[in-house]
């Protein structure tokens, strides 16, 4: 099991944050000219999460790791670990950015002022962030990010929270949990590096941590599950039509938003 475990961690070193990246930039200028890149992109990005995932899950089923193991197992809350103040701190931050999630969610299908408001949060952060182009435009390309945003809330829980802080607590014991929660949330902001440093490692590293010590504070990953995909559910909602996307979106994308 102990090569298993090296495996993965390799992966999440050097797989996304070099690969992973490469491929992104080329993927920004393929878009410019390739009506089907994002589409590709999306499928290409699916199958580069499960691959991982399927191979820890093969992990569990040949060898001693269990499902539990990787936090797959009924929430439980448990305070010992972290102590009452930190987990019960995350459990507000955590319900908080929920509500607000929901908030915007709910509200964007019913109320025409939250929709506006929502949408021009969304033009203001997206006109000063790298990666813009990754977002769906078309409602084909929101119907793939349903998808896309299920993969990472399931893979990505499972590879960077149950697995990796689990692998990182079985080869180094003597690790206190704050580390194994600061190493797993760097890995994690390291696949998101194809974002930038400060709106991908940075930002990202610090939902690791917030969603690391929320994992520890309730023994599974399910929960974490549910709240990553809204997170990035969310993103497909509004229309991107500031003038930093429509100076990056070829004119077709204009004409055939509804395709």
């Amino acid at each position: 099991m102990e090569y298993g475990l090296w495996l993965v961690i390799i992966f999440t070193l050097f797989y996304e944050p070099i690969i992973g990246y490469f491929d992104f930039q080329k993927f920004k200028v393929d878009v410019r000219e390739n009506q089907n890149a994002r589409l590709k992109y999306y499928k290409n990005s699916i199958i580069g999460l499960w691959v991982p995932t399927l191979f820890i899950l093969l992990l569990v089923v040949f060898t001693e790791l269990t499902l539990k193991d990787i936090g797959l197992s009924i929430p439980s809350i448990n305070t010992d670990t972290l102590g009452p103040l930190v987990t019960y701190s995350v459990f507000a931050i955590v319900f908080l950015y929920l509500f607000v999630i929901l908030y915007y969610s709910i509200g964007y299908q019913f109320s025409d002022k939250i929709r506006t408001k929502f949408e021009q949060a969304k033009q203001k952060e997206y006109a000063s962030v790298g990666f813009s182009e990754i977002l769906p435009v078309t409602n084909k390309e929101k119907k793939i990010w349903n998808y896309v945003s299920l993969t990472a809330g399931v893979t990505e829980e499972i590879i960077y929270r149950g697995f990796l802080i689990f692998a990182l607590n079985y080869l180094f014991p003597n690790f206190s949990v704050w580390l194994i929660i600061i190493l797993s949330s760097l890995l994690f902001g390291l696949a998101h590096t194809y974002q930038g440093f400060t709106t991908g490692v940075l930002r990202t590293t610090v939902f690791g941590v917030i969603f690391s010590s929320l994992y520890v504070g309730i023994g599974s990953i399910l929960p974490l599950i549910v709240f990553h995909f809204l997170i990035d559910y969310v993103a497909k909602l509004g229309e991107l039509e500031s003038e930093h996307f429509i100076r990056k979106e070829p004119s077709y994308k204009i004409r055939n938003r509804d395709n």
